[in-house]
């Protein structure tokens, strides 16, 4: 038996260890921050699950305890700074500490985005306005509430939820394309921000996921009629060198590393996990 090989590779792994830690989601009835609820409950961490769709969340932190794990609900608006402070403090009776916080509550609307139904002229200042506040007004929010807790404690690390659409402007999602960019903006201004003036042990990076197949996207994608492709899902995969859609378990290896001290001098990064979209130029 090699015990210095052994040693070595405990002690690698031990860097990705995230036992114990304490990781609030926002978001988390939702089909991609579910499943990292889920994945950093496997790998001990105590969940709390945020969600304005509180029997959602709920049923995830069901499963997650059934299942062995650790995990808790709340109803949270993350609009709501006075909401999300009386959450926050819940959290602290419980858990004493707040580690990790992934800001995963985010989405569209038809409505503000242009194609058969809308034109540009038509979208409405009221969807904009929605779906631009619930992806970057609502990061920024939950990482004052949250983010203030770790400043305390001089030690975190902060996950947003950016896109694919922040860097390369995606056609007809003119409010998500430009929330998800503020996202990033705003990822790389707060490390700064909170090493300069709280923690150097204070970490904010960003994920920037490429075209993943869900159930919520399936229909833009895929022809329910025919299960063939629909033209913009062509033009998705020629577009990606792997040449096909990512699944939401290919973001779970990323998280882990965010979360942990595996990544301890990783900051204010985007991290795109797009199977190659990014570094194309389709020549």
């Amino acid at each position: 038996m090699d015990v210095k090989k052994l040693v070595e590779e405990w002690l690698y792994m031990s860097d990705f260890d995230i036992s114990g830690k304490v990781a609030v989601i926002t978001g988390a009835a939702g089909v991609l921050c579910s499943n990292i609820a889920e994945h950093l409950a496997l790998n001990g961490s105590r969940v709390v699950l945020l969600d304005i769709d509180i029997e959602g969340a709920k049923k995830v932190a069901d499963k997650i305890n059934n299942e062995g794990g650790n995990a808790i609900a709340f109803k949270t608006n993350v609009l709501d700074k006075e909401n999300l402070i009386k959450v926050k403090e819940k959290i602290l009776k419980q858990y004493d500490n707040i580690d990790i916080l992934i800001n995963g509550a985010g989405g569209n609307k038809s409505e503000a985005t242009t194609g058969n139904d809308y034109s540009f002229f038509e979208l409405s200042e009221e969807s904009i306005k929605w779906v631009f506040n619930l992806n970057f007004l609502g990061t920024v929010l939950a990482s004052q509430v949250f983010g203030e807790e770790m400043s305390k404690k001089g030690k975190g690390s902060i996950i947003n939820i950016s896109s694919m659409a922040a860097m390369r402007p995606l056609t007809r999602t003119i409010a998500y394309s430009g929330a998800k960019a503020a996202v990033s903006n705003f990822t790389q201004w707060l490390a700064v921000h909170l090493n300069q003036n709280y923690s150097e042990s204070i970490r904010v990076n960003a994920i920037a996921p490429g075209f993943l197949l869900t159930e919520q996207n399936r229909y833009l994608l895929i022809d329910e009629d025919s299960g063939e492709e629909t033209a913009r899902g062509k033009k998705i995969k020629d577009n990606t060198p792997m040449n096909r859609y990512g699944k939401p378990d290919e973001l779970l290896g990323a998280i882990i590393w965010l979360s942990s001290e595996a990544s301890s001098f990783v900051n204010g990064i985007i991290l795109p996990i797009d199977g190659g979209f990014s570094a194309y130029s389709g020549v």
